[in-house]
């Protein structure tokens, strides 16, 4: 299994505010990231509904999603590993 982070900020650094309206660019974006079957860290400075968004359009692909914060350190979203 293969760890994917992926900051969830650099998604929108060129206009500085995430926006609904390229939501389904974000999700694409990620998708394409993560890959099949790996470990999935998402951190960065985002919106909570981005978070939630991207989480959810990752179950079923990654193996294991966890969320990264410098205060709350690693959050395991889920854990599909058979170990």
């Amino acid at each position: 299994m293969t760890m994917v982070i992926i900051d969830l900020s650099t998604f929108y650094s060129s206009t500085g505010t995430a926006k609904l309206s390229e939501l389904g660019n974000y999700i694409q974006k990620a998708r394409d990231l993560a890959g099949e079957g790996n470990e999935i860290i998402l951190t960065g400075a985002a919106p909570v509904w981005l978070y939630l968004k991207i989480a959810h359009a990752l179950h079923g692909r990654a193996r294991k999603l966890v969320y990264r914060s410098p205060v709350t350190g690693d959050v395991i979203i889920f854990d599909h590993s058979p170990d």
